[in-house]
């Protein structure tokens, strides 16, 4: 009895090692036989959880704890029509968001994420949604009819007003403003007192930070955007950064789908619309020759 219970160990340990062996020949990252690719587990269940920023234009939560914004609304009418009924929107803190996306917490961001080649290393991005530019608050009427960085460059009259450090100020002395010309802010409020003193013509900001201010019933009272309005231009190209909608690496056959009804809700003038709800003007839809590929060239997936 002896020996035949230690035939049976050597006969298991055997096995183990067989086992083991083909293990390792196989890999160990093999997924489980439950696992589904996220693009059929969406569709079948009909469901996704899109993380938000809570800042508005972009994603925020209403009054009536409901998620609005253009992001969401523009989740909703790209993905309604692939049969996903139910979007399940988590506001997170802006740093929180690629990690809760690269740990599996949320399915893909909605919050106005640029793309960056930087951010192309952790994530993948659909083609861009809404293209990010410079504009320009001024007094209701735009009395000093200003519509262009190059307006005021060339009028030696006009003073510009811009954040301290932002990149629309940049852009504005790039653009041929010179820097006594442009009186630089350290808040957005003392910008806004300043253009309506009088001490200022012209107050540049990104294109929804001047749709957020102009919420204010007492600043849309007396100042208002100037449109149209063209900021920097370089190679033929106005400057703008570009917003997309961003995913996990492994999810391209996702990100794919949804470029797919992304393009046709452009087509159909689904997009344009949500855009206006919000104070996106046509000139801020992302146009079809800008894509991911082509802002990140290098990173691609």
């Amino acid at each position: 009895m002896e020996m035949n219970t230690k035939a049976v160990s050597r006969f298991c340990r055997r096995i183990l090692l067989a086992i083991g062996a083909t293990l390792l020949v196989c890999g160990f990252n093999m997924p489980p036989a439950n696992a589904e690719p996220i693009k059929d587990r969406v569709l079948n269940e009909g469901r996704i959880t899109i993380g938000v920023g809570n800042n508005a234009p972009w994603g925020f939560v209403d009054g009536s704890q409901n998620a609005t914004g253009i992001q969401p609304d523009l989740i909703r009418a790209v993905l309604g029509p692939l049969g996903l009924k139910k979007i399940d929107f988590v506001v997170l803190d802006w740093g929180a968001l690629i990690p809760s996306l690269l740990s599996n917490k949320i399915d893909a961001i909605a919050s106005g994420m640029a793309i960056t080649p930087q951010r192309c290393q952790q994530v993948i991005f659909s083609s861009p949604d809404i293209a990010v530019g410079d504009a320009l608050l001024v007094l209701k009427g735009n009395p000093k009819n200003i519509h262009s960085y190059k307006d005021i460059a060339e009028n030696t009259a006009l003073r510009l007003g811009g954040a301290r450090g932002s990149t629309n100020s940049e852009n504005a002395m790039k653009a041929g403003i010179p820097k006594d010309r442009l009186q630089l802010f350290q808040d957005d409020q003392s910008a806004f007192a300043a253009l309506l003193a009088d001490r200022i013509d012209a107050y540049t900001l990104t294109s929804p930070s001047v749709i957020n201010a102009l919420e204010d019933a007492s600043l849309g009272a007396k100042l208002e955007r100037a449109v149209p309005f063209t900021g920097l231009v370089q190679n033929g190209r106005e400057f703008a950064n570009y917003a997309a909608v961003v995913f996990r690496p492994e999810d391209a056959a996702l990100r794919d789908l949804y470029n797919e009804s992304l393009a046709q809700r452009k087509a159909d003038g689904t997009i344009a619309k949500a855009a206006e709800k919000y104070g996106f003007t046509d000139k801020e839809i992302a146009s079809p020759d800008v894509s991911a590929k082509s802002l990140c060239p290098d990173n691609y997936r």
